[in-house]
């Protein structure tokens, strides 16, 4: 089972790497949920562990909807990304009718070349998750789509999670948002998930201003060694 664990620093996905992550999402602006992080750290980061870094592209959080030039700006943090070393990136995009922007999608995927791709949670807010879903799930160059299953907590959304790995024909769901090593138990149970992702919840304090517990991610990682891949 896959453990994903949220970084902004350098010093964080070192500890995360020590501590037996075994994938970064690596980011800034966590309070606004995520955006794309400056290329020197991007780099920092990427010659400091060996694990895959995956690279967040978000030009601001107003919103998931991007215009022309920012579709644009978002491909050059990409390809640069791709230079820079990261192992894949993270993006979403949605309209204004809360759908799947399927014109932004497929610009964005074709300035990946061999990238790894996660689907972010610009999921949580489309009006149809089963018909959104089914896009993404159409575009082979993306591997999993990080949902908490439209609710605040991943928790609290283990049914429509379910849902949503029995209707996946190939990519994955990676269930992420308010988990820890104090619920991961009830969400493995009721939810047959191969890959977790972890923010505040394996940090001293459940703080983003706090550093990461490396004794948190061992505690998780052990309990997920008890759940075999279900599909």
């Amino acid at each position: 089972m896959i453990i994903e664990v949220i970084t902004d620093s350098k010093h964080d996905s070192i500890i995360a790497e020590q501590a037996g992550a075994h994938r970064i999402e690596l980011i800034t602006g966590v309070l606004e949920g995520g955006l794309t992080p400056s290329y020197g750290l991007i780099e920092g980061v990427c010659q400091s562990v060996t694990i895959p870094v995956n690279v967040m592209i978000r030009p601001h959080s107003r919103s998931f909807c991007y215009t022309e030039e920012e579709l644009k700006m978002m491909a050059q943090d990409i390809k640069i990304c791709k230079e820079l070393g990261a192992a894949g990136v993270v993006f979403g995009a949605i309209t204004e009718d809360k759908r799947v922007d399927e014109h932004a999608l497929n610009y964005l995927i074709s300035a990946t070349k061999g990238l790894d791709i996660t689907f972010h949670r610009a999921f949580d807010e489309v009006h149809d998750q089963f018909e959104a879903l089914c896009i993404i799930d159409q575009h082979k160059e993306i591997s999993r789509i990080l949902t908490s299953g439209g609710k605040a907590k991943a928790i609290e959304a283990t049914n429509q999670l379910q849902q949503l790995v029995e209707k996946s024909n190939r990519v994955e769901i990676l269930a992420g948002s308010g988990l820890k090593p104090s619920n991961i138990s009830q969400l493995l149970d009721e939810v047959h998930v191969s890959e977790i992702h972890f923010g505040t919840g394996v940090r001293f304090q459940d703080s983003f201003y706090q550093d990461i517990d490396p004794e948190k991610i061992q505690e998780v990682i052990k309990i997920a060694e008890t759940y075999s891949k279900r599909k």
